[in-house]
């Protein structure tokens, strides 16, 4: 299997003409509704019941370039530890303890604040990875393959960001559209055993490419913590919901990925464009 097809899962004609079982039907439409549906900010609003999206706005521009600061590191140790450090079996930890842990890391940075996100959000994302790459597994993706590892790292850029974008188009293609370029790089560069740092190009592309759609998450979470009631308490509570929301995220799309290999990408997309058609239609 080369690169390509281990990232894009293009199938033959023959699978075109399959039709999916009812179970696998169902199973899609769940994960349109993950994909497609409420953001993260709607979540934080139901546990917060602040006035996020003015938060949001009022952000200082010096706050902004501290979240931004945080994000690429978290993510480059997410991508250290998915590209050389990562396990090809997944690990057997079930997700309700990724989520405990999330919550202890988020009672800490809850308790110092914004001071204490540059220590907690690379401790969260690469906790975050591992459920991720544990999730990979359970949908039969291989991680002894660049192409399954990166994938895992995808899932910081999927999921509704608050807004519809083109007609037509659904939030979770256009961001796997968005990273292809880049994810096919670095997977190639893995693959040919080319190991590279963090301060490589394909790198740094990756990171930015990813971060530019992780950092609204996280800009989200912050905005969160920063209402004066939320506290301690409160931040584990953010967390365990930043944590379960990647998680759910990770289902999704791993989901839609093991289908495209039974049934092929082209026909796979099309049928989960139609289901986002029909979810707008009903919202």
């Amino acid at each position: 299997m080369n690169v390509a097809d281990g990232y894009s899962n293009m199938g033959s004609g023959m699978m075109l003409q399959r039709a999916m079982e009812p179970a696998e039907e169902m199973a899609l439409r769940q994960a349109v509704a993950a994909l497609e549906g409420k953001s993260f900010i709607g979540r934080l609003t139901e546990i917060t019941g602040g006035p996020l999206t003015q938060i949001l706005k009022r952000m200082p521009e010096p706050l902004t370039a501290q979240i931004q600061k945080a994000v690429r590191v978290a993510l480059a140790q997410a991508l250290d530890v998915a590209l050389y450090r990562m396990g090809t079996s997944g690990i057997p930890e079930p997700p309700i303890l990724f989520q405990f842990a999330s919550s202890v890391t988020g009672g800490v940075s809850g308790f110092f604040g914004m001071s204490g996100l540059a220590v907690e959000l690379p401790v969260t994302t690469t906790l975050i990875l591992r459920s991720i790459a544990n999730i990979a597994v359970r949908q039969g993706e291989t991680l002894d393959h660049p192409a399954s590892r990166l994938a895992c790292l995808e899932v910081f850029a999927l999921g509704p960001q608050g807004k519809d974008g083109v007609p037509g188009e659904t939030s979770y293609y256009a961001a796997r559209a968005f990273l292809a370029k880049t994810v096919k790089e670095a997977a190639q560069n893995l693959l040919e055993r080319r190991l590279v740092g963090s301060s490589a190009p394909v790198i740094v592309d990756l990171i930015s490419s990813v971060g530019s759609r992780f950092g609204v998450v996280v800009s989200e979470k912050v905005a969160a913590g920063a209402i004066p009631v939320v506290g301690a308490m409160g931040g584990a509570a953010i967390n365990v919901a930043f944590m379960q929301h990647f998680q759910q995220l990770a289902r999704a799309h791993f989901l839609v990925r093991r289908l495209e290999r039974r049934y092929g990408h082209e026909a796979v997309q099309a049928r989960y464009r139609s289901y986002d058609e029909l979810r707008k239609a009903r919202s």
